[in-house]
């Protein structure tokens, strides 16, 4: 990476005092934690980024964006990190909202870009069905138009936080005669629609981030589409495109590496550390150089995009890169925690023996850590499947 500039150390530097003084100490916590903030939680924290100008870093100023560059985006994200600012659901600011500012009405940016930058509607994404889930074009859930509405009969699974969302972004098929790719349109569903049927799937991290929901003669008003109908494919492929730019996850990473070698560093009951042993070393210090490397892409494809160039399927390389990285920095991080991470809460006591440098939640965070990693290769389109879109676009495959 090149030195940075005068400008981009003020920058961070703006960040860092922000964070220092507007970053309540519970959320702080609970980020360290490893947990997401709830409902009111994420609310709170969100109008006070919106207050500062900052609830969406990445839109423009036109739609209430701070307008900032790709570099000012990357030291904001990594300084979100380095304070342990808690996450933000990047349903909306991250995911529909770029779609609807782009492809929407001007009735619907006026309806819905106000509560998603203020944190008061939370969304959801239904895209995966039963049979579904990296084959979107072969989706089944359907919506047929029935005046001034759409009637919608199928079922979406693996939908993240669908039982607190308030609104979703959906792809359902509206031509069944047409190819796969064609005849899907995109709409926005009010979640309190009669007929919406939200049901619980508890994932192998013991927690309750994931649902199945049932539509059943759900009457959405037509106006709710997003752009032409059946031309949903085109920007549901928009929307991932920044999906698998954000799953590269670097300032993630670059605070569990932090976090790993404060562990691996500490002394145990014994007097050693883990950091004593160089295998262990170069192990973390080849998840490091892999880290910078995926840095520096993924700030170098940032640049490219505002430049107008056309990124195809380069998103789908930091997808594959930042999964298998985060899931490396678990399986390092559950490692170094040791017997700490199997004791499942904060609350419970400590075995007997130092406490590492890290706090009792963040170490017993470690195995749910792990075990939900595991999904970071199959959310936003399998890494197999990534692999197969990089052979055909750049390959010719």
């Amino acid at each position: 990476m090149t030195a940075a500039s005068e400008s981009e150390t003020n920058f961070r530097e703006e960040v860092r005092a922000f964070f220092r003084t507007a970053l309540p100490d519970d959320m702080a916590e609970t980020a360290r934690n490893g947990q997401f903030l709830d409902k009111d939680g994420e609310k709170r924290w969100q109008r006070i980024l919106y207050d500062r100008g900052w609830a969406a870093p990445a839109w423009p100023k036109a739609h209430g964006g701070p307008g900032w560059s790709p570099r000012q985006q990357q030291i904001f994200e990594e300084t979100m990190y380095e304070f342990d600012v808690p996450i933000i659901l990047p349903f909306g600011t991250s995911m529909v909202g770029p779609v609807i500012y782009t492809f929407g009405t001007e009735a619907q940016r006026a309806k819905h870009l106000p509560g998603i930058l203020k944190g008061e509607v939370h969304w959801c994404q239904g895209y995966s069905e039963p049979g579904s889930g990296s084959d979107l074009a072969s989706l089944s859930t359907h919506a047929v138009r029935d005046g001034d509405d759409y009637v919608i009969n199928g079922v979406k699974v693996w939908t993240t936080y669908a039982h607190r969302g308030d609104w979703m972004f959906c792809l359902v098929r509206t031509d069944r005669e047409a190819k796969p790719q064609r005849g899907i349109s995109f709409i926005l569903i009010d979640m309190t629609t009669p007929g919406i049927e939200v049901n619980p799937i508890v994932s192998i991290d013991n927690d309750h981030h994931l649902n199945m929901v049932y539509f059943t003669d759900v009457r959405v008003p037509a106006e709710n589409l997003i752009g032409e109908e059946n031309r949903g494919w085109d920007y549901a492929k928009f929307l991932l495109g920044f999906e698998r730019t954000s799953i590269a996850e670097v300032g993630l990473s670059q605070q569990r590496l932090r976090w790993l070698k404060q562990t691996a560093a500490a002394e145990r009951a014994d007097g050693a550390a883990l950091w004593d042993a160089p295998e262990f070393r170069r192990e973390i210090a080849a998840l490091e150089i892999e880290l910078q490397a995926l840095e520096g892409t993924a700030l170098r494809y940032l640049a490219e995009d505002e430049s107008g160039g056309d990124l195809g399927a380069k998103p789908s390389i930091l997808k594959i890169k930042g999964a298998e990285i985060r899931q490396r920095m678990t399986e390092l991080f559950m490692n170094a925690a040791a017997y700490y991470a199997g004791i499942g809460h904060p609350s419970l006591d400590a075995p007997e023996g130092n406490l590492p440098a890290l706090g009792l939640g963040q170490l017993s965070g470690a195995t749910s850590n792990y075990m939900f990693s595991r999904a970071a290769s199959i959310y936003g389109g399998t890494n197999e499947v990534q692999r197969n879109v990089l052979s055909k676009m750049t390959l010719g495959l």
